[in-house]
């Protein structure tokens, strides 16, 4: 049971994730490749300011928020002039450059050693310390999130980014200015992240850079793509899928001495014939 209950607790961090990444990615068609530097800014602010300074959860939750909004501000405003693969491979260089951040400056993140010892939430008197209760906490903020994330998208601002996502010299002709549509979602979809990375943080307990690398961000960008474009409930799948599928093939009967070859082998069977098959995702409408 309990080993379902972590598995669940992963889901809605990732689902969280897939969410944040899909406003960028899916809404607004901008090919982010740095989602895991503000989930770590978040996991690191909050852990931080927990550790540190005994700051309940909530607050420091909100100071993660905070350093990975204005994170992504610097950020977002130099790849706000980019378009297509530029802007692909700027956000590729900003996780590079932020991970190396987490690695190096030692004195703040610890470096390699990582941040032990971050408290569980807890709420007028009442500690999430079971698992169980903490799956609850993060259902709520994936509710929460998913609930943002659909208001966005049915707003003007999000018909403002489908149009962006379809054509950006078209709209910039319509007098929209495209590098503050660019900017704000960038931010918003940094923020968001930032949520999955303090409720990570304080569920491990534990943090470290590797947890925040570039893979990590390719990860995300598949959950998203797998899901479906453009689709907040297939984000929420993507997760669920890739979380769950791994794990599902552990309890297939391979032989004990390639078994872990032949998940992979399966895992990436089952990837590519997805691809081939439903190019457009789980639940998307069109293709990247």
């Amino acid at each position: 049971m309990e080993y379902l209950i972590h598995i669940a607790i992963l889901v809605c961090i990732y689902g969280i994730l897939g969410l944040s990444l899909n406003l960028v990615i899916g809404e607004a068609g901008l090919l982010n490749v740095t989602q895991a530097a503000f989930y770590g800014m978040g996991a690191y602010g909050a852990a931080l300011l927990i550790t540190n300074y005994d700051i309940n959860f909530f607050l420091a939750l909100l100071g993660g928020i905070i350093i990975s909004a204005f994170g992504s501000l610097l950020i977002g405003l130099v790849l706000s002039r980019f378009r297509g693969d530029f802007y692909a491979l700027g956000s590729f260089g900003f996780n590079v450059i932020v991970w190396s951040i987490m690695l190096n400056w030692q004195d703040v993140t610890h470096g390699p050693l990582g941040i032990p010892g971050i408290a569980r939430p807890a709420l007028f008197g009442f500690t999430f310390s079971e698992n169980l209760t903490f799956l609850i906490l993060a259902a709520v903020f994936l509710a929460l999130v998913y609930g943002i994330s659909t208001f966005i998208t049915k707003s003007s601002f999000g018909r403002v980014l489908k149009a962006l996502r379809e054509d950006e010299e078209a709209i910039s002709v319509f007098g929209y200015a495209t590098s503050y549509y660019k900017l704000v979602t960038f931010v918003i979809s940094a923020s968001l992240a930032a949520i999955a990375g303090a409720l990570f943080a304080s569920y491990i307990t534990f943090i470290d850079p590797s947890s925040f690398s570039l893979n990590e961000s390719i990860f995300l960008l598949s959950i998203v793509i797998l899901g479906g474009l453009g689709s907040s409930r297939g984000a929420v799948m993507g997760a669920l899928f890739l979380i769950v599928l791994p794990e599902a093939l552990r309890f297939v009967g391979f032989p004990p001495d390639v078994a872990a070859q032949m998940r992979q082998m399966v895992y990436g069977l089952i990837l590519i014939l997805l691809m081939l098959y439903r190019p457009q995702g789980l639940m998307g409408t069109f293709r990247m």
